[in-house]
C-alpha cells in the first residue's frame, strides 16, 4: 500500500473509535502505574493520614472543578488584572512625570541652548523623543507587573489546570486547549502571546492561537477602554455607581474578546485552517511554591525587556511621523488636515471620526499614544482658535480624564456612539507592528501576518459599521 492510502485507512479508522478512546487509554495507563507505584513503595504514614486527601488533590477539586473551576479562575484573573491596571498607575505617572514633563522640557531646552533649527528639535525632541517616552511610561509598568504575577501562576502550576478548564471550549472551536494560555499571555502583549504559542505542537492550531491572540486586550489598549468607560459609559449611572459601571464596561470589551477568540477560532478551523483537532494528555504537575526573585528576574529579562525593547523600536519613528504630519503644510493646510478631511466619511461610516482613524494610522506601532495623538490632533484641528491654541502641532499631550471629556465632546463632537464604537474597534483592530514583527518571526510566512492583520481590521470595521448603522436607526 501507498503511503497515502495508509495515512487515509488511519483516519477513517480514527473518526470510528469512540471520542473518549484517547482518554481512556490514559486513563489507563496512569491507573497501571499507580497500581504499581502501591505494589513496589511503601511510604510511612500517619495514622489517619491515609483516608485524607493529599493537598494537591484537595486544590484539584475545586480549581478543576466544572462549575467552581471557572468561578476561581475568573476571580484569579481579574485579579491579576486588576492589580496590573491599579498598581501600575503610581509608577506610570512616575515615569510621565520624569520622561515627558521635565525630560522633554530638558531635552528641549538643551536642543534650544545649542542653537538646534526648530525643525530639528521637533522631530527628535517633540517627536522621535516624545513618542518613545510615552511608549515607555505607559507600556512598561504593567508588562513589569503582570509578567511576572503571570510567570509566579505558572512556577506555582495553576496555568495548567486553567488549560484544563478551558480545554472543552476550545476543542469545540476546533482549537488547542493550551491556546488559553497564549490567549492569557497576550492580555500583558500580544507579541508575548504569539510567543508563547510555541508549546502547541500542532502547527495548523498554533497558527489560530497566532491569529487570534490579537483579541486579548493588550496593556497598551487598556487606557483607551479606561478613558472611555471612565468619561462615556460611566456618566450614565449616579456617581455613586459610575466607577462600578465604567470598570464592568471595560471587563465585558474584555468577555467581548474571549468570545471573538473562541469564533475566530471556530470559523478559522473550519475553512482555512481545516483539520482534526489534536487530541493530547495534560498531565496536571505537583503545585511547587514559585521561586519569587528568580521569577521576577527572567520575566523581566525574557519577557518584559525584550517585548519593550521591539516597542520602543517601532514607537521612535511613530513619533516622527506624528510630528511631520502635523507640521508640514500642504496648500496651507497641515497634512494631518488633509489625511483627517479624507478618512472622516469612512470615519462616520463606522461610528468614529477621521481623527480617530488617523490616530490608529499613526499608532501601528504602539497603541499606547493612540489617546495622546487624539487628543493633540483634537485640539491643534480643532474648530475654535483657543482649542487649538492649548496644543502645538504635533505634540502629544496628557490631559486628566474631566479635560480630555471636555475636549473630545465640546471640542470633538464625541457622542455615546463614538465612545463605544472606538471601545470594539480598540478591542478588534489590527495588531500593532511589534506583534506583526513577531508573527512574521514565528511563522516566516507572508501570508499568514498578511491574514493575521487584515482579518482583525476587516472584523472590527463589519462590527463598528453594525453598530453604527443600528444606532442611527433605532
Amino acid at each position: 500500500m501507498s503511503r497515502d492510502s495508509v495515512l487515509d485507512t488511519a483516519a477513517r479508522l480514527r473518526r470510528t473509535l469512540p471520542e473518549d478512546f484517547g482518554d481512556g487509554v490514559v486513563t489507563s495507563i496512569f491507573d497501571d502505574a499507580a497500581r504499581i507505584a502501591r505494589a513496589s513503595v511503601t511510604t510511612p504514614v500517619a495514622d489517619g493520614a491515609a483516608h485524607r486527601p493529599a493537598f494537591d488533590q484537595v486544590l484539584d477539586r475545586a480549581l478543576t472543578h466544572r462549575v467552581w473551576g471557572f468561578v476561581v479562575m475568573g476571580v484569579l484573573f481579574f485579579g491579576v488584572f486588576w492589580f496590573t491596571i491599579a498598581g501600575a498607575a503610581v509608577p506610570s505617572d512616575l515615569l510621565y512625570v520624569l520622561l515627558v514633563d521635565h525630560g522633554h522640557t530638558w531635552l528641549r531646552a538643551g536642543f534650544e541652548v545649542v542653537g538646534s533649527p526648530w525643525w530639528v528639535t521637533g522631530l527628535l525632541v517633540d517627536g522621535v523623543y516624545l513618542g518613545t517616552a510615552w511608549v515607555v511610561a505607559v507600556m512598561l509598568p504593567p508588562m513589569a507587573i503582570f509578567f511576572p504575577l503571570f510567570t509566579l501562576l505558572e512556577d506555582f502550576g495553576y496555568l495548567p489546570r486553567v488549560a484544563f478548564n478551558l480545554d472543552r471550549l476550545f476543542a469545540g472551536a476546533g482549537a488547542h486547549g493550551k491556546q488559553s494560555l497564549t490567549m492569557m499571555m497576550g492580555y500583558g502583549c500580544n507579541a508575548a502571546g504569539v510567543t508563547a504559542t510555541r508549546i502547541i505542537d500542532s502547527p495548523r492550531e498554533r497558527l489560530i492561537a497566532i491569529i487570534t491572540n490579537n483579541f486579548s486586550v493588550c496593556n497598551g489598549r487598556w487606557p483607551t477602554l479606561i478613558l472611555m468607560g471612565t468619561i462615556f459609559i460611566g456618566s450614565l449611572a449616579p456617581p455613586a455607581l459610575a466607577g462600578v459601571l465604567a470598570a464592568g464596561s471595560v471587563v465585558l470589551v474584555a468577555v467581548l474578546g474571549i468570545l471573538t477568540t473562541l469564533a475566530v477560532s471556530w470559523a478559522l478551523s473550519r475553512t482555512v485552517l481545516r483539520g482534526e483537532t489534536s487530541v493530547y494528555s495534560l498531565e496536571l504537575p505537583p503545585y511547587r511554591p514559585p521561586q519569587v526573585w528568580r521569577t521576577i528576574y527572567t520575566s523581566m529579562v525574557d519577557r518584559t525587556y525584550k517585548v519593550l525593547r521591539r516597542a520602543l523600536v517601532m514607537a521612535a519613528p511613530a513619533g516622527a511621523v506624528i510630528w511631520l504630519l502635523g507640521n508640514l503644510h500642504l496648500g496651507g493646510t497641515t497634512l494631518a488636515a488633509h489625511l483627517v478631511t479624507g478618512l472622516e466619511p469612512a470615519g462616520w461610516v463606522l461610528g468614529l471620526n477621521g481623527i480617530i482613524l488617523l490616530a490608529y494610522l499613526v499608532a501601528i506601532p504602539a497603541n499606547e499614544i493612540v489617546i495622546p495623538t487624539i487628543l493633540m490632533l483634537t485640539l491643534t484641528l480643532g474648530h475654535t482658535t483657543s482649542a487649538a491654541a492649548d496644543a502645538a502641532a504635533g505634540v502629544m499631550v496628557n490631559l486628566s480624564d474631566a479635560q480630555a471629556g471636555t475636549v473630545l465632546v465640546d471640542i470633538g463632537g464625541w457622542t455615546l456612539l463614538t465612545a463605544v464604537n472606538l471601545m470594539l474597534f480598540c478591542l478588534l483592530h489590527n495588531p500593532c507592528s511589534t506583534t506583526m514583527l513577531t508573527i512574521w518571526r514565528e511563522t516566516r510566512s507572508v501570508k499568514w501576518t498578511t491574514l493575521a492583520t487584515v482579518l482583525p481590521l476587516g472584523l472590527a470595521g463589519l462590527v463598528c459599521t453594525l453598530v453604527a448603522l443600528t444606532w442611527r436607526t433605532f
